[in-house]
């Protein structure tokens, strides 16, 4: 019965972005100053939509949670602009996974609004109620993935922290890549993947307010049954977009 109810609530709000023309989130996109390998990765990811679901704009002080190389982090920069901050957000495995990729991209000073952070979720301290809003894209299974290289992370723990670093209100956006309903956090490791109700779940537990869905990631000929690295369905996974947020009022 829960994940009827879920399944409803998800198919009841589910709504993609309706953007004006020339959005500052479009001119972010097409700035010619992205690398061209970004540029490649847009038809896919399509940010500009995404971002514009999430509610981003200029002066917003934005978390960008597990963000790799930086891919969306660079994108909210031309979004924030000069009176916005982003975080660029890495533990251990994932800054080791993208090697020299987050330096580059920072490198003289491009993205002078930009800040990389690197440490383990148990570790990170943020400043309470200091964030607009933070982004947790293609990487919320990894809160559940275990391997001897990379440190357990007590997820819930985690998720107290980013919900404390939010100002009241404050919306999280999550993408992520789809697993069939019902299956178990196991698939966080073998699939690199997660079940869209557990998501939906473990932040209402969190204290997150549900806002609504986007379809504009969807790909229903994914079966949701292979590892969204398999190259057949690389970068073209089915993709839950979520967006949550803040009480604007403790309960």
């Amino acid at each position: 019965m829960k994940r009827l109810i879920i399944a409803l609530a998800l198919m009841a709000s589910s709504a993609g972005s309706v953007m004006a023309a020339d959005s500052v989130i479009e001119r972010a996109v097409a700035n010619p100053a992205r690398p061209e390998e970004d540029r490649a990765r847009d038809s896919n990811r399509k940010p500009a939509e995404v971002l514009e679901f999430f509610e981003i704009k200029p002066g917003m002080n934005v978390l960008d949670i597990f963000a790799g190389g930086g891919y969306y982090s660079e994108i909210l920069s031309y979004v924030v602009g000069a009176e916005g901050k982003v975080a660029l957000f890495n533990n251990g495995g994932w800054d080791g996974f993208v090697g020299a990729g987050v330096q580059e991209r920072l490198a003289n000073n491009r993205l002078p609004n930009v800040e990389s952070v690197v440490a383990e979720p148990a570790e990170m301290n943020f400043t309470p109620n200091s964030f607009d809003a933070a982004l947790f894209i293609l990487g919320f299974h990894d809160l559940y993935y275990e391997e001897e290289s990379w440190p357990a992370i007590d997820a819930d723990g985690f998720l107290a922290k980013i919900y404390a670093s939010l100002k009241p209100g404050g919306i999280i956006g999550i993408v992520d890549h789809a697993a069939e309903p019902g299956v178990s956090l196991a698939v966080a490791n073998s699939l690199h993947r997660i079940d869209p109700g557990i998501i939906l779940w473990v932040m209402g537990k969190a204290g997150f307010e549900f806002v609504g869905s986007s379809e504009a990631l969807r790909n229903p000929s994914d079966n949701r049954n292979l590892p969204m690295s398999d190259p057949s369905i690389r970068g073209m996974t089915d993709r839950v977009v979520i967006k949550f947020r803040k009480p604007a009022m403790e309960r």
